[in-house]
């Protein structure tokens, strides 16, 4: 069960991930209200569901025209069906029910663009739209999603594949630990049960960390400063932490923590210039853009990269890929693998002509070089999963900077291998061996192994393997399989590292 879970979340994006999710807490929704489950008029959600998915159609069209902006059609209808989610359904004869429809739907999207630092937002927009209504025409959001029992399931079950997917447990996990730590800290009348079990059951707690609070672009790029976030986040979200007579809303904790991810986090976007493209390995191509400003990174971290095109497949026109390139190189290197049968992303990228341009945002990334220089290191690689380990060894080259590295890269032949120049350059100079794995050929090149890595391989070619950590890179199944062949050899899971962004290309 869990092996297949692992592949439809690695066949889908996060963001149709989470578009599913949301269409089918809204289909759910209609049938429970049709049946009388959920005490709105199955008309009255349909008709608002419709108002505020043109509203913030509409507005985001007008938006991207005016700032001349890379528009994403999948965020639209994301931000159109969490507001139909969050705020209660109205009717035609409730004008201001329906002002308030359209006023949270306008400013949500706006507000993608008009406070946004480097073309980058800062708040989550459905958050925003919903909490100025409050502050401007008083009308607030009932988050009626999270209040009822029978849509709990749908909520918990989709909403776990979406922390899975995004790899964000430890964000829940800090929001709910301190969220759950301030009920209790002030439930003034000492019933702690009564207190969780209302929050846990009937209020949009799950909705909220589940969808709302994981939200890429509003999140911070490391570990600690997520733990951090979901923290203020939860500390704020209980509904009875106050500020004098100032109670916060679900909406205004979130905003807050933006606040705080946005000055805690890289900022901006980056609009690159395709310079040049090369094959680095059969079907394997390295795109090399210059940035309209500095790019500060560590080497092995990935970014977001949006590239629009007409007429997208159900992958949408974002990407996660990782940053082929050193922070020492002057242009932004970015690697890729192309199949028979490509996305529309992957097509539009292979048509990209020099002075092309895309977008990318949301550094972010663990997989870096420890900052322990002595510390002893293995790197095992999978076909393109190799591109982080390329930016590494290339900043090591440039820095003149020896570290005891030995590196494994598995490829089906000897054609596949990229980016070997560098890695001849690593060994030539830095003493960094590389060793090559080919599982599809028999006769391999002086100095290549046939078949796959495995024990044999690690423990003949390091026989100190057990004092080193090992960084794994390469598809999600090959990553798998080496964490159990190192766990079964010894190796504690803290020397393990594996590489990880929300969605493989």
């Amino acid at each position: 069960m869990i092996t297949w879970i692992d592949n439809f979340l690695n066949r889908i994006t996060m963001y149709r991930l989470v578009l599913y999710y949301l269409v089918a807490l809204l289909i759910a929704a209609f049938v429970f209200c049709f049946f009388g489950i959920l005490p709105f008029d199955p008309a009255a959600l349909a008709l608002s569901t419709v108002i505020i998915l043109g509203v913030c159609w509409i507005t985001n069209w007008v938006c991207a025209y005016m700032f001349d902006a890379v528009t994403n059609v999948e965020s639209v209808y994301i931000t159109a069906f969490i507001l139909a989610l969050i705020i209660a359904p109205v009717t035609t004869a409730n004008h201001a029910g329906l002002g308030f429809l359209i006023f949270a739907s306008v400013w949500a999207m706006a507000s993608k663009y008009l406070f946004a630092i480097g073309k980058k937002h800062i708040f989550n927009p459905a958050a925003f739209g919903v909490a100025l209504s409050a502050l401007v025409i008083n009308q607030s959001a009932t988050w009626w999603v999270g209040g009822n029992l029978w849509l709990l399931p749908i909520v918990l079950i989709g909403g776990l594949l979406i922390v899975r997917k995004l790899q964000r447990f430890d964000l829940v996990i800090a929001f709910s630990g301190a969220a759950l730590l301030a009920i209790i800290a002030t439930t003034a009348s000492g019933d702690y049960t009564t207190s969780i079990v209302q929050t846990l059951l009937h209020s949009s707690f799950f909705f909220f960390a589940f969808v709302m609070l994981t939200e890429p672009l509003t999140t911070p790029p490391n570990q600690m400063l997520r733990i951090a976030y979901g923290a203020l986040v939860g500390f704020l979200f209980a509904p009875n932490v106050h500020i004098g007579s100032f109670y916060f809303s679900p909406e205004q904790a979130l905003l807050i923590g933006n606040i705080f991810s946005y000055a805690v986090s890289p900022k901006g976007r980056f609009m690159l210039t395709l310079t040049s493209i090369q094959e680095t390995a059969q079907d394997v191509y390295n795109f090399a853009f210059a940035s309209d400003r500095k790019l500060s990174f560590a080497p092995g971290q990935y970014m977001e990269w949006t590239l629009g095109h007409s007429h997208s497949d159900d992958r949408g026109n974002r990407r996660y890929f990782t940053i082929a390139s050193s922070p020492t190189e002057d242009e932004v290197h970015l690697g890729v693998k192309f199949y028979p049968q490509s996305s529309t992303f992957k097509q539009a990228l292979g048509a990209m002509k020099a002075g092309d341009k895309l977008s990318a945002s949301h550094l972010a990334g663990n997989f870096i070089l420890p900052k322990d220089k002595n510390k002893k290191l293995v790197f095992i690689a999978g076909g393109i999963g190799v591109t982080p380990f390329r930016s590494m060894l290339q900043y090591l080259i440039d820095k003149k900077e020896h570290r005891s590295i030995v590196m494994f890269y598995s490829n089906r032949t000897s054609t596949d291998i990229a980016y070997k120049e560098v890695f001849e350059r690593a060994e030539n100079e830095l003493g960094i061996k590389t060793i090559y794995a080919l599982t599809n050929e028999n006769v391999p090149e002086p100095g290549m192994y046939s078949g796959p890595i495995n024990a044999q391989l690690i423990l003949q070619q390091v026989p100190n393997y057990r004092d080193r950590t090992f960084y794994i890179s390469g598809p999600h199944a090959m990553v798998e399989a080496f964490e159990k062949t190192l766990h079964e050899m010894g190796v504690s899971r803290f020397r393990i590292k594996s590489d990880f962004f929300p969605g493989f290309a």
